[in-house]
């Protein structure tokens, strides 16, 4: 989140990290814009933030011409500014998946080829493997959004652009415990997975994630015993960067 107040500590540390895989998170709602307020006012509310409402933004994007423009002004200024850390750029995706919405996606693509972007998350989440570790409640928002899935997946791959199969931490966003992430990876599917998180040293630390468990999702992620199950099952971890490089394993 180029724009968020710990960008700068977030590069620095990043550049300190050579192997890690650093990727634009666009946003375009629950922040700020790069760009001054007048420039882009269609995409923002009374109070200098971007329209909390994604459904009305969204709608606005499709049928209000100046604030397409302006958003084109808004991502193009994202990626600049991820540019200017001289970071290279692994991956994009948006804020809550926003780039499902057909205007954002065309817009990434149309700008991302510009600043060299290979890869793009597909927010994918196959519930019936999230059922096989604990049973939920059917998700009647994910079969609402397959078609908006089946058309990213299709863009992306049409434009030449890397994606993932699979994406997990959605359902369980905030809430990726060891025994979750566990389950995850003995039933993950063929493919290339995606597992995200929120990992962090203290809860709520940005006052946006009431009832997020930070402390428990950096727990999983260190765990010795996810480790030890990686190994065992022979599994390849990799970053979107790697996407574009032969394998050497089978």
């Amino acid at each position: 989140m180029v724009g968020a107040p710990a960008a700068e500590d977030a590069v620095a540390r990043a550049r300190r990290l050579p192997r890690l895989g650093v990727g634009l998170h666009l946003v375009l709602v629950d922040g700020k814009p790069i760009l001054p307020a007048d420039q882009v006012d269609e995409l923002l509310g009374p109070d200098g933030r971007f329209l909390p409402d994604m459904a009305v933004a969204g709608l606005r994007f499709a049928f209000n011409p100046r604030a397409r423009r302006q958003l084109a002004a808004e991502i193009e200024a994202q990626f600049t500014a991820f540019a200017t850390t001289g970071l290279g750029l692994d991956h994009v995706n948006a804020h809550k998946h926003f780039h499902l919405h057909p205007v954002i996606a065309g817009l990434i693509v149309e700008t991302g080829r510009r600043f060299g972007a290979r890869a793009v998350r597909v927010p994918a989440e196959p519930h019936d493997v999230l059922n096989r570790i604990e049973r939920g409640p059917g998700s009647i928002g994910a079969a609402l959004i397959k078609p908006w899935l089946a058309l990213l997946r299709r863009r992306l791959v049409n434009a030449g652009i890397q994606v993932n199969d699979h994406a997990f931490g959605i359902a369980w966003s905030g809430a990726l415990t060891e025994p979750r992430l566990l389950g995850l990876l003995r039933n993950l599917p063929d493919g290339v997975s995606e597992i995200y998180c929120h990992p962090a040293t203290a809860q709520d630390v940005d006052g946006m994630t009431p009832g997020y468990r930070h402390v428990d999702e950096l727990s999983a992620l260190v765990s010795p015993a996810i480790r030890r199950l990686v190994d065992e099952l022979g599994l390849r971890p990799v970053g979107y960067g790697d996407l574009s490089k032969p394998s050497t394993s089978p």
